[in-house]
């Protein structure tokens, strides 16, 4: 895929979105690398973040990408469960539900986070 469908396809999702937010949900964003995995939960009102969590720490380059993406998976949702957050909606942007994408929405789910 070009630049230009990967962009016009994140902002396609990104409009889709923002028409079926709702006020008591916050905006998680995924960020995927070739080796790295990052994510964050966003407040749209305030544009300000409230919760972050990556792959890009020692320890964690021995692991399998999927492996990685489970464990900051797991890591947002107690930092968002701690802050009381449990409502969000994916922004996967231009990344298709599909891989690390697929296993990190599911880990989340597992984990508590209702979207």
């Amino acid at each position: 895929m070009s630049y230009i469908s990967n962009k016009k396809r994140s902002q396609r999702i990104r409009k889709k979105l923002k028409k079926i937010n709702k006020k008591d949900r916050f905006r998680l964003t995924i960020f995927r690398s070739s080796r790295n995995i990052s994510a964050q939960i966003i407040d749209d009102k305030s544009k300000k973040t409230l919760v972050s969590a990556t792959s890009n720490k020692k320890g964690s380059t021995n692991k399998k990408k999927i492996e990685r993406s489970v464990e900051v998976a797991s890591i947002l949702a107690k930092k968002a469960l701690e802050k009381k957050i449990t409502k969000v909606y994916l922004d996967r942007g231009s990344y298709k539900y599909h891989g690390r994408i697929k296993f990190f929405a599911e880990a989340l789910r597992k984990e508590g986070l209702n979207f």
